[in-house]
């Protein structure tokens, strides 16, 4: 991927993180492959797309980059919901490693930003994947409230992007009414 990046548009300024699966497998009866598929994806496919990203700016001397990595509030809070537990893990993994790409970016005195942007729940199909045996999950969860659009992750996102080149935005979250704690009871 980031070859033909290189190939068609000479490397990446920019990178957005938008790694995130979920598999509705609690910690103590949940399938390690379900596990590791999420590892796979929402860590070490992060980890290594913002590698690469970096090594990209890097190469070309790009000192005003940005890596967005799109996490959750999952990952600044475990919330009763078993089948989440493990994913809520990849994605506290999530928030230490832009905190760590943060300090090491500050490191190598460049000028090269990370931002952990943690939105609540977002209308995609990223509920209906993790019910997908359950569409009456999906759809309480949807009747509940008004859950965040693509669009607001978008603004957020530009907003990050264009913030003075003076102001590091660490962490932004976007937080809808999920603490209606009953919707949460939904997912055991």
């Amino acid at each position: 991927m980031f070859a033909a990046i290189k190939e068609q548009h000479k490397g990446v300024d920019v990178c957005i993180n938008n790694a995130g699966l979920a598999h509705p497998e609690p910690l103590l009866s949940g399938k390690t492959s379900s596990w590791k598929n999420m590892m796979d994806v929402n860590v070490f496919g992060l980890s290594i797309c913002a590698h690469e990203a970096y090594q990209s700016m890097k190469e070309r001397h790009v000192d005003d980059g940005h890596i967005i990595n799109i996490n959750s509030v999952g990952g600044y809070h475990v919330y009763p919901v078993p089948d989440l537990h493990f994913y809520m893990a990849t994605k506290f993994a999530v928030t230490a490693l832009t905190e760590g790409l943060r300090q090491e970016l500050r490191a190598e005195n460049t000028h090269i930003r990370a931002t952990s942007l943690s939105p609540g729940l977002v209308d995609t199909e990223f509920v209906s994947r993790l019910h997908s045996n359950e569409p009456e999950k999906v759809a309480a969860m949807y009747s509940e409230f008004k859950p965040l659009e693509p669009k607001d992750i978008a603004s957020a996102v530009t907003y990050v992007l264009s913030a003075p080149p003076h102001v590091q935005v660490c962490r932004f979250s976007l937080i809808f009414n999920f603490l209606n704690v009953h919707l949460l009871n939904l997912a055991h």
